[in-house]
């Protein structure tokens, strides 16, 4: 056995695991982050469709580790019961992993990047068609062509847009995977020189290795072909051309240097004008919201008032006091404090708040040059406008939230099942107004480092 290459490879690793962690693992994490959202968008928009339903169990399930949803062929008339199940899951799963899995080399094991590549596979975003044979990537293609061939332009372009991230994250990060998986082979190879074929001197049969092996490490996994490539890059007659070759691709990539010239491919103002867009690309379930309010409010206000409501409306009229607004009694935890706050509500304002956001919103979406029009604003203008816009989303979210479990919560009970929910167009406008954060972020990080650029004499281009 080279003892020098060992502590080579051994020297490598080291390198190569802390510019992973460091480095890849942390843009694999950003990638599986803006996968998660744009399937998110995806998912609420085939809901509110009525391409799929919703998954009455959905979130329920207690997840310990990936689990790969269904991938059996089925019959085309079942399309619409089967994938909202497993679309259902798959988005539970892409949420497990963004939100619990950690994002270090040693957790990332054979198994869980096997897993991992599975689950990103599992709809193949890259080639979306009719005629695959993967079985949810067909029924998926014919879910978002029954948008496409429709006449709403915003939903389409939102599919768009989310298919076009799709795409590209899953490359990245099948890249990152399998940069990983090359990472935990050479890693496998090295434990098994120290441990098990050090003592040999001539060269050793696989049997010989496997058998040792299983005496030494019992019950412990043994992966035959990178074995055999462990007896050819150590007693093979190419065995230091190989040798040098695996440290080769070990090597951490040379930083840049100062005075090479780095290019802005992207324009800093784009990432304004998209997250714009993205907030404009509320307006429809919006829209939806307000439809679904007025229906819930009118089934509401036809409950059966009490005696003491008809006195205090009937001393109201004689003392000519305003019957038109509505107040509710809201009662909801604080997300940021977790207290409980106690409000009167005023739903005839909120109504008209909600109205005029609408037609804001669709000032900018029914433009057809709006990217156009945006990008003749200055940066400031821009940042001002998209602060402002994502705080009053986020503003109307919370609101509606509230609104949606109150009247859950207030009708009476025979009437429970009349009630519109509106769960699926708040998980829209989350999606979009989370886009439109990662898009601001995506500006300030991108202006921070031409900054840091030009602090260091760097050319920019």
């Amino acid at each position: 056995m080279n003892d020098d290459y060992q502590n080579k490879l051994a020297a490598a690793l080291n390198a190569r695991q802390v510019w992973l962690e460091s480095s890849q693992l942390e843009i694999m994490k950003n990638d599986l982050h803006s996968l998660k959202t744009s399937f998110s968008a995806l998912y609420s928009l085939y809901l509110k469709k009525g391409l799929i339903t919703e998954d009455p169990y959905k979130g329920e399930a207690k997840l310990t580790d990936i689990k790969i949803p269904d991938t059996e062929q089925f019959p085309e008339t079942e399309r619409r019961e089967i994938m909202s199940v497993r679309l259902s899951n798959y988005d539970d799963q892409l949420d497990f992993i963004v939100n619990f899995y950690q994002f270090t080399v040693d957790f990332l094991t054979i198994n869980r990047i096997k897993n991992m590549v599975a689950l990103i596979k599992y709809i193949e975003w890259n080639s979306l068609h009719a005629k695959s044979t993967n079985p949810n990537t067909r029924a998926v293609a014919a879910i978002t062509n029954a948008i496409r061939t429709g006449s709403d332009n915003i939903s389409t372009t939102s599919i768009n847009r989310a298919i076009s991230t799709l795409s590209q994250v899953t490359t990245s990060i099948i890249n990152t995977l399998k940069m990983i998986s090359d990472f935990n082979r050479e890693t496998y190879k090295l434990h098994m020189r120290q441990t098990v074929t050090n003592e040999y001197t001539t060269t050793p049969t696989l049997a010989q290795i496997k058998k040792k092996y299983n005496e030494l490490l019992p019950g412990k996994p043994f992966y035959k072909e990178w074995v055999e490539e462990l007896i050819r890059e150590d007693y093979g007659q190419s065995a230091a051309t190989l040798q040098s070759k695996v440290l080769q691709t070990l090597a951490v990539p040379d930083e840049k240097k100062p005075q090479e010239v780095v290019k802005a491919v992207v324009p800093y103002k784009t990432y304004l004008v998209d997250g714009v867009i993205a907030i404009a690309s509320t307006v429809s379930s919006f829209v939806d919201i307000a439809s679904k309010l007025d229906d819930n409010e009118t089934l509401l206000e036809q409950k059966k008032v009490s005696l003491l409501t008809k006195i205090k409306r009937i001393i109201k009229q004689m003392l000519n006091q305003d019957l038109g607004l509505t107040i509710y009694d809201l009662v909801y935890a604080d997300n940021e404090t977790g207290n409980i706050i106690r409000e009167q509500f005023d739903f005839t304002v909120f109504r008209t708040d909600l109205n005029k956001k609408i037609r804001n919103l669709s000032a900018i979406s029914s433009r057809q040059d709006a990217a156009a029009r945006l990008e003749t604003m200055s940066d400031e203008q821009l940042i001002s406008f998209l602060e402002k816009s994502i705080k009053d989303i986020k503003a109307f979210h919370r609101k509606l939230t509230v609104l949606d479990d109150y009247f859950k919560k207030n009708v009476d009970e025979a009437d429970r099942s009349k009630i519109k929910g509106i769960k699926p167009e708040l998980t829209a406008i989350e999606n979009a107004f989370m886009r439109a954060n990662d898009k601001y972020h995506d500006y300030t990080s991108q202006k921070e480092e031409q900054e840091q650029f030009k602090r260091l004499g760097i050319q920019i281009e």
